[in-house]
């Protein structure tokens, strides 16, 4: 292991770890309309996420293919999930997010950089399989930070109906809001997810060969679970706890299907193969 990339490694943490911090305070100390807008991220996530992305690409990319191994696959689907709540954060209200979404980007980025021997060299890059690995990624990403979305929402509903309003909901948008921006989520990361099984299907030779096959099927499975939940939105008017479990769900579903498999094989196997 290269001394640099583990002091970017560190340097990364740290600055997510204390955006975190600073975030947290503001939100505590934040009172509402009587102080205007919502707080936003601190620049100190700006600079983790650019740190961040600077290592991924170190690692990853190769003239040989793109390393994808457990990982690398956890840290940079994390980093995504960072990057694109810093730019919706810029026009939506979900700096509250970056309480879940930015601890977990910091607790990512070590594994890989410890255990570099856990990285498969994937197969040799080309436009379909670069395009297929680029919209996996963002989808799993956008569906994660809607995962994290469900948790605020499941958290915010139960205190409501608690009546205790106390705690993190007097920092948070009204429910309503709430619900809104996790259909926004969903729908835009069901869109993705279409894509992925889409260029899957047509850049993936062996999308259904048996290292993939299970991939595939339960991803098809987590498609189908978004659908029904975006459905039963458009057609019954569907949320509250049915919205947040059927996207959680669906999220735990997809989440075996970019790392259950990689983690046996990988991490317990041994074996190693490119699955975008």
């Amino acid at each position: 292991m290269h001394s640099w990339i583990l002091a970017l490694a560190l340097m990364s943490v740290t600055l997510y770890v204390t955006a975190t911090v600073v975030l947290g305070r503001r939100l505590a100390s934040w009172q509402g309309a009587v102080q205007g807008a919502a707080p936003k991220l601190p620049i100190l996530a700006f600079a983790a996420v650019a740190l961040h992305g600077v290592l991924l690409y170190a690692g990853i990319v190769t003239e040989g293919g793109l390393h994808l191994g457990f990982f690398d696959v956890a840290s940079l689907v994390s980093w995504v999930a960072a990057l694109l709540l810093l730019v919706g954060a810029m026009r939506r209200p979900l700096d509250n997010l970056g309480l879940l979404v930015l601890p977990l980007a910091a607790l990512l980025i070590l594994p890989g950089v410890i255990w570099p021997e856990a990285r498969p060299l994937g197969a040799a890059r080309n436009f379909g399989t670069d395009i297929h690995v680029l919209v996996s990624v963002l989808a799993f990403a956008l569906l994660t930070i809607a995962a994290c979305q469900s948790l605020l929402l499941a958290y915010q509903d139960h205190r409501l109906s608690q009546k205790r309003p106390g705690g993190l909901v007097h920092i948070l948008p009204p429910l309503k809001i709430q619900e809104e921006l996790l259909f926004q989520l969903i729908a835009l990361g069901f869109f993705l997810l279409t894509l992925s099984l889409a260029t899957g299907v047509a850049f993936v030779s062996d999308m259904l060969a048996q290292h993939l096959a299970h991939k595939t099927v339960l991803s098809v499975i987590a498609w189908v679970l978004f659908g029904v939940l975006l459905w039963g939105r458009w057609r019954h008017g569907w949320r509250g706890r049915t919205a947040v479990r059927l996207s959680l769900m669906g999220f735990a579903v997809l989440s075996l299907a970019y790392f259950g498999s990689k983690l046996v094989l990988e991490l317990i196997l041994e074996r190693h193969w490119f699955a975008g």
